[in-house]
């Protein structure tokens, strides 16, 4: 080896720019990450994909297994279904999107800063014989922070990283109610179309009687006409119930994630209703809830970002210093120093942004407030939804037990010849319009204990799996 490599300070001497970038090179490193590749996204592959899916996808087998703890081959009951929707519906998948970017976020606030690397190649054209003309110079610079400002940026991510996990909460929340409201929509078309075709038949009926009569000259053409237009409103209002049956499997399409035709041939099942609580129950349900829901907490956990960034703010009017050694190689002799700089506070002390993190702590405060001023007007008004629609269908068993006996007592007027079977068709008709009445006031009860649900928001079976891993974890669900 040369004598001259055998010094590093005489390699520099000899080599002063090649030395320079070689120590910047070892510095920086040599190994850099490359690009992720990029998810390819397409309009015609993501629809070819919408169309592709199914209740029998193996992805989705192994989901449910998973999450439910026991293997299922066909989903057939609302439980079931809802986390068919979990695993399909494009509002989760954006919400646990955005759990993972809070994550990453987080992670890199707890970074610490890179040095930074200034090389500074001189030449001096004036020198005197024998002597180099380089001086280069190599400098470094290192944050070195205050105040736990680092500290205070780790805080303020993982709050919002929380958030974010709540969100995942909140997005399946909102899943579970419309695919409950969906399949709601499709009992209720099913059966009204029955009851009313009922109806139909019976009106029919009544104007067949009400005809021959008419022809016999014991009634009217005003009763006969009457009668006809009762059927075509009961006609229509088959025809429309038929429609609203159709549609109703299309919005269970929909809240599921899943293309109308993956639903065929498949029986949807009746949305269980749920028990009426009593009023110490709902009180201590409310209490959990408010406690407990994942919008509001979430809320809360913004308002703890919003305060740790005031605090973050506050701590920036201490300045951070720079630390910063470095070695320049002048012509021969070599120099060494260390500079320390950090900001001076001559034009202000940070008030602005201070302020601007005040404001933003009260909005944050306002928006927690709105939040759960919310959460209980919606129990209060499920609770009170709740009650009325009991109240309104007690009213109707007893509107159905007296018709009931107006119709048993025509049917004994029939048998003893003191009616005909005008009367008799009528009281029918009478019953069975009141049998819509006491659907229409049974749906309005499961409304209302779905409405309950939805503003409790207690947890429900293995709803903690779905924020119990890590995001990118579930985003490999589809993979």
């Amino acid at each position: 080896m040369p004598a001259s490599l055998s010094n590093p300070l005489k390699a520099c001497s000899r080599y002063p720019i090649a030395a320079a970038v070689m120590v910047g090179l070892a510095l920086s490193g040599c190994t850099l990450m490359r690009t992720p590749p990029a998810t390819l996204v397409s309009a015609d592959a993501s629809a070819a994909d919408f169309s592709a899916r199914s209740l029998h996808d193996e992805g989705l087998r192994q989901f449910l297994a998973r999450n439910l703890e026991r293997e299922v081959t066909t989903p057939g009951d609302f439980e079931t279904l809802c986390w068919v929707a979990l695993y399909y519906h494009p509002s989760l998948a954006l919400a646990r999107a955005q759990w993972a970017t809070s994550q990453a976020v987080e992670h890199t606030a707890g970074v610490r800063p890179n040095p930074t690397l200034t090389l500074t190649p001189g030449y001096n054209s004036m020198r005197e014989l024998g002597i180099s003309p380089w001086m280069p110079s190599v400098n470094l610079d290192f944050l070195l922070d205050t105040a736990g400002k680092r500290r205070r940026q780790q805080e303020m991510a993982r709050f919002d990283a929380e958030a974010s996990r709540l969100g995942v909460f909140t997005a399946a929340w909102q899943i579970r109610g419309e695919l409950r409201r969906a399949l709601n929509e499709v009992t209720v078309a099913f059966r009204r179309e029955s009851l009313l075709r009922t109806q139909a038949d019976l009106q029919r009926k009544l104007v067949g009687l009400l005809e021959q009569r008419f022809t016999l000259g014991s009634v009217a053409s005003s009763e006969v006409s009457l009668s006809r237009s009762a059927l075509l409103r009961a006609e229509s209002a088959v025809a429309d119930a038929t429609s609203q049956a159709s549609s109703a499997r299309a919005h269970v399409s929909a809240a599921l994630g899943i293309p109308l035709s993956a639903l065929e041939g498949v029986a949807l099942p009746a949305v269980p209703t749920a028990p009426l609580l009593s009023p110490e129950a709902i009180a201590a349900a409310r209490r959990e809830s408010l406690r407990g829901r994942s919008d509001i907490v979430a809320a809360l956990a913004k308002y703890q970002a919003a305060h740790v960034a005031l605090e973050l703010e506050v701590a920036k009017q201490v300045p951070d210093f720079h630390l910063g050694p470095g070695y320049q190689y002048d012509q021969g002799p070599n120099k060494w120093s260390l500079a320390i700089s950090f900001e001076l506070p001559v034009f202000h002390r940070n008030e602005a942004p201070i302020a601007e993190a005040v404001a933003r702590r009260a909005e944050a405060a306002a928006q927690f407030v709105l939040v759960q001023s919310q959460a209980i007007a919606a129990v209060d008004a499920a609770v009170a939804a709740q009650t009325a629609a009991a109240a309104q269908l007690e009213r109707a068993r007893q509107l159905r037990d007296e018709v009931k006996k107006q119709s048993s007592h025509v049917a004994e007027r029939l048998r003893l010849g003191g009616a005909d079977q005008v009367e008799v068709q009528t009281a029918q008709l009478d019953l069975a319009t009141v049998e819509t009445t006491i659907f229409d006031a049974e749906n309005a009860a499961t409304l209302a204990a779905g409405q309950l649900e939805d503003a409790l928001q207690l947890p429900f079976p293995h709803l903690a799996t779905l924020a119990s891993a890590h995001p990118s974890e579930l985003a490999r669900t589809h993979e």
